[in-house]
């Protein structure tokens, strides 16, 4: 395989020139967007919790190795697109099993190997623009927060609900970026990655609200602080 070969799949890219994308590039930088505030948000709750934190990194890289990929655009820089969303994925799917259904690890791993590996099948499947191959996740999202409703974990049920359906809507665009081309030059592509990012907020916010928090100083910290005079 030619790993340099040209990848023109959207409708904005009429060519192999860097800058042949302008809006499916400028539009990552929502990613980063999205990762900052989940940073913040973590600063805010102590910063203790690191699994939330990994997944935050990897929303920002989300956001850079799809710039390079809408810019480069090669079969190589096509790797720096798929890899960082696969993780978020597949560790996001890892880390609602353990933080909001309390699995234990070796379970929790064991069905998000075979969720990885169905989801891979329905990558497979061509159809929808590409898009097939997200349905699982939109599904499993559905699933977790119809379970979380039941189990009366109410407002990581909702948060979990709204990102299934901003998520289905940014799917929509993301499945008619080819149809829309003879009306709309620039395409529907970037609005997906707009209404992505917004969902892994949605799921960054969720994640660290219901994780560890250290926003208290032990007993002995307390002692060691000055008293007002």
């Amino acid at each position: 395989m030619d790993w340099r070969a040209p990848v023109i799949d959207y409708c904005e890219r009429q060519s192999p020139a860097f800058w042949a994308e302008p809006a499916n590039a400028v539009s990552n930088f929502a990613f980063i967007i999205a990762a900052a505030a989940g940073f913040l948000l973590w600063r805010r709750r102590g910063g203790a919790d690191y699994p939330a934190l990994a997944i935050i990194i990897v929303t920002a890289s989300v956001g850079v190795g799809s710039f390079i990929f809408h810019t480069v655009a090669t079969r190589g820089a096509m790797l720096l697109d798929v890899i960082p969303i696969a993780i978020f994925i597949y560790g996001y799917f890892l880390l609602a099993l353990r933080r909001y259904f309390r699995l234990p690890i070796a379970l929790a791993a064991a069905i998000t190997l075979a969720f990885a590996a169905f989801s891979s099948f329905a990558g497979t499947i061509e159809a929808l623009n590409g898009s097939v191959g997200y349905l699982p996740a939109l599904g499993a999202l559905s699933i977790f927060a119809a379970l979380l409703w039941s189990r009366g974990q109410r407002e990581t049920a909702r948060a979990l609900a709204a990102a299934a359906l901003l998520f289905a809507v940014s799917l929509v665009f993301r499945t008619i970026d080819r149809a829309v081309c003879p009306m709309f030059p620039l395409g529907a592509h970037f609005v997906w990655h707009l209404l992505n990012a917004c969902v892994l907020w949605l799921l960054l916010r969720a994640a660290l609200r219901a994780g560890p928090r250290r926003d208290q100083a032990s007993p002995i910290q307390k002692a060691k602080e000055p008293t007002a005079a």
